[in-house]
């Protein structure tokens, strides 16, 4: 545990409902809920609305705790980044105690009404997310590790497999390829933010492969992983969840995508700083409209085959 979220006992100003809202990372909470969401309503198996509801609205707590101990346990990493430094703990506005008990509330909370309203395959596999992202990411690899985002991208990659067993009480192929195609965009979408942002980690001596590694190295792998994830999503186009809609947009997109990676790959390290990340922004900034996309395009087949516009 860091000083920072143990010694953190003093408030700079009044907290407000706002701070303790942020520590729940609601932008994160936004593509769990999105993604929690294809998951159910893909799913072979129709839930009542109001089941569905609460599925979603407790998954989503669910992230929000990982996200409050994510920040009780980083208090220490957050403060001297630039990106994080703003961030309820760190900015005097909550303190860690604070954090770790709403964390921990809203964790028992989303795992016990999740398997009350669905059933508990799903609150079991909500309850395993909590633990991957907050003991195996935040605790363990994310200081020990420059693979750290490869292996903890697992935790956010659950959340459509949490939705499917929510509808189904089960754990199919093609919740296993939803949960394949977040995994596999979480590295070169967080190590194009690291190549801009790379003085951040140095400040709070977290391992990213940018610091241990190099740029160079960073880019390899950036190609790597987004052709790997160009095959992956594109396949995903002849299988259940796929059709002429998804494989359309998968097919731009990944040619946009690998584009990208190609860019940054090659990019002139001798160039200046503003003009040597132009690459990386656009290709981080690309990344976040990809999985919403892609996602998007699977809840588009599932609703056209539902109404039988595919029968």
């Amino acid at each position: 545990m860091s000083d920072a979220s143990i010694n953190s006992t003093g408030l700079d100003g009044e907290a407000q409902f706002g701070d303790y809202f942020a520590l729940l990372k609601p932008r994160v909470m936004t593509l769990v809920v999105f993604t929690a969401c294809v998951g159910l309503l893909a799913a072979p198996v129709s839930l009542h609305p109001f089941v569905a509801f609460c599925a979603i609205l407790f998954i989503a707590v669910g992230g929000g705790a990982s996200g409050a101990l994510n920040m009780w346990y980083d208090a220490d990493i957050d403060a001297v980044m630039k990106r994080t430094a703003k961030r309820p703990i760190p900015a005097g506005k909550v303190t860690g105690q604070e954090a770790l008990a709403i964390g921990l509330f809203l964790s028992g909370v989303s795992v016990m009404f999740l398997g009350l309203a669905t059933n508990w395959l799903a609150a079991g596999l909500l309850a395993f997310t909590i633990f991957f992202y907050v003991i195996i990411y935040t605790m363990w690899l994310k200081r020990l590790t420059p693979q750290n985002i490869v292996i903890g991208g697992a935790a956010g990659a659950f959340p459509p497999m949490i939705g499917w067993a929510a509808a189904t009480g089960s754990v199919s192929v093609e919740a296993v390829l939803m949960f394949c195609l977040t995994f596999m965009w979480t590295p070169p979408h967080f190590w194009a933010l690291a190549l801009f942002v790379r003085m951040d980690y140095d400040n709070a001596t977290v391992p990213m492969l940018t610091v241990t590694h190099g740029r160079r190295a960073t880019r390899n792998h950036i190609l790597v992983y987004t052709i790997l994830l160009a095959v992956l999503a594109i396949a995903t186009g002849f299988t259940s969840v796929g059709g002429p809609v998804y494989l359309t947009v998968a097919l731009v997109l990944n040619a946009l995508f690998v584009k990208g990676a190609w860019e940054i790959w090659n990019r002139d390290e001798d160039q200046a700083e503003a003009d040597r990340y132009l690459a990386e922004r656009r290709f981080f900034k690309l990344s976040l409209y990809y999985l919403f996309a892609h996602f998007g395009a699977i809840l588009v087949e599932a609703g056209l085959e539902r109404f039988g516009v595919l029968a």
